[in-house]
């Protein structure tokens, strides 16, 4: 029997029965651009009905090259997040990288996302629990799911104390595991393993993501994108994320794995009708 731990993120219920989105592009690439983005996807899932946290990162501290474009660096990039916070009023959420960051960047979003690569930081996963905010940890291309309960567990508790006991809110996202060089793969008897101890988020972007498979530079097979996504939804998840972009040819940082504005709603539609289904069968 499954555990949903629910809990609020604004106006989105997290573990609650109802599908869930983060979308957004991988970075802030302009305060215009996020803005624009942001009231696009909220125009889709408003019309759909579907919950939506808005996403992108600060800064993208894990770039495979030294000059690849990372943000627009904390200070800035939480004035903007804030500022898309305030016109829309969405949640957002955004990767956190250093534990010092974690009490600024909790005045700015809703959510602090952990990197995959960093799930096993302790100071990192403390910072960002002891601020009080909703904390997402990304699963490391290396770890086992069972092994994330050890990451819950730090959040949990780390977590400030409320009337009623600690106010951890944790949530674990899939993005696929390393296979071999330069590719990854999805087992999805992950989901339901990590759906016994937090609510979990399917990846579906970076999970056909190839890493520094050109030249330095990071791949992708975004045809896969629904594929993989229709699979996770009906496996069960309680939410998706999904690295959206208006023109991914040109992003700044991973368009190779991005998702398409216009292929959006599509895709939802068909994920609604998965997750129904699943719903009454389930």
């Amino acid at each position: 029997m499954f555990m949903s731990h629910t809990f609020p993120i604004g106006n989105v219920e997290v573990g609650g029965g109802k599908l869930f989105l983060i979308a957004g592009p991988c970075v802030i690439e302009s305060e215009a651009h996020a803005l624009r983005m942001a009231d696009a996807l909220q125009r889709i899932t408003a019309d759909l009905r579907i919950p939506y946290i808005f996403k992108a990162s600060y800064d993208k501290a894990n770039r495979t090259s030294l000059t690849s474009f990372r943000g627009p660096g904390l200070q800035e990039g939480c004035r903007i997040l804030r500022a898309v916070a305030e016109r829309t009023g969405l949640p957002v959420l955004t990767d956190v990288h250093n534990a010092a960051d974690c009490e600024r960047v909790a005045e700015a979003v809703d959510v602090l996302q952990i990197p995959a690569f960093l799930c096993r930081q302790t100071d990192l996963l403390v910072a960002a629990a002891q601020t009080g905010r909703a904390v997402n940890v990304k699963k490391g291309q290396f770890v086992a799911p069972e092994d994330m309960r050890h990451a819950v567990n730090k959040i949990r508790e780390s977590a400030p104390e409320g009337k009623s006991g600690p106010l951890a809110r944790v949530s674990l996202t899939e993005r696929g595991a390393s296979f071999g060089y330069h590719n990854l793969v999805v087992d999805m008897r992950s989901l339901p393993i990590m759906r016994e101890f937090a609510p979990v988020v399917f990846d579906g972007t970076h999970s056909v993501q190839m890493p520094s498979a050109a030249n330095g530079v990071s791949g992708g097979q975004p045809q896969f994108i629904p594929v993989l996504a229709r699979a996770a939804v009906a496996a069960g998840v309680d939410g998706l994320f999904l690295e959206v972009h208006d023109d991914p040819a040109h992003a700044k940082s991973d368009g190779a794995n991005a998702l398409r504005l216009d292929h959006l709603k599509p895709l939802l539609e068909t994920l609604l009708a998965i997750h129904a289904a699943a719903s009454r069968n389930g």
